[in-house]
């Protein structure tokens, strides 16, 4: 910084020495020109000792102050930039953790609805079952049940048609020997049970 501010002073110095010679050449131009007038050389001396103690004055206190402001800019935006970097780490991680657990929870609701259904069906099966051997047991109660009435009936009938037949025989017969009772049931068993088969 202070081989800057040597060089500028020199530079400012070789400037007014430049300028001073060739307008010491000239006899007639612009009197802010004349440097053989003492009070235009004591102007540009004086404009170089005031460029001098501003560009000192700058260098030394006002710049590293805006040096150190723009550093402290630089190292806002740059923090900033970091925590704007993590918020949006985050917001990824936080996207990620939701769809995973979305995902999770749609398998979990898949799964129990198809437990759900797999419990239905096996109370459907199960209440399917349980009617058919009812209604199973129903109809071989029903079957027993016509199965004995017709038995019944049978029997019934036999007698009947016994009864009938030793009825018709008496009248047919008159006066004649009338068969066995047994012989006659069985005649009338074989032939109802002929019947039954047609």
């Amino acid at each position: 910084m202070r081989a800057r501010a040597t060089r500028t002073v020199i530079a400012a110095v070789s400037v007014i020495g430049l300028s001073v010679a060739p307008a010491a050449a000239k006899e007639a131009g612009m009197p802010q020109l004349d440097f053989a007038n003492p009070l235009t050389i004591w102007q540009v001396i004086w404009g170089a000792v005031i460029f001098v103690g501003l560009y000192v004055l700058y260098a030394r206190w006002a710049l590293p102050g805006v040096a150190a402001v723009m550093e402290l800019r630089a190292a806002r935006i740059a923090g900033d930039l970091e925590a704007a970097s993590a918020a949006k780490d985050a917001a990824t991680a936080a996207a990620a953790r939701s769809a995973a657990s979305s995902r999770q929870a749609r398998a979990e609701a898949r799964e129990a609805v198809n437990r759900a259904v797999e419990q239905a069906r096996a109370e459907a099966a199960n209440a399917s079952r349980l009617a058919g051997d009812r209604l199973e047991a129903q109809l071989q109660a029903a079957e027993a049940r016509i199965a004995a009435a017709r038995a019944s009936a049978v029997g019934a009938l036999q007698q009947v048609a016994t009864d009938t037949t030793a009825a018709m025989l008496d009248r047919l017969l008159t006066g004649g020997r009338l068969p066995d009772a047994a012989a006659i049931g069985s005649v009338v068993g074989d032939v109802l049970a002929a019947r039954a088969k047609a």
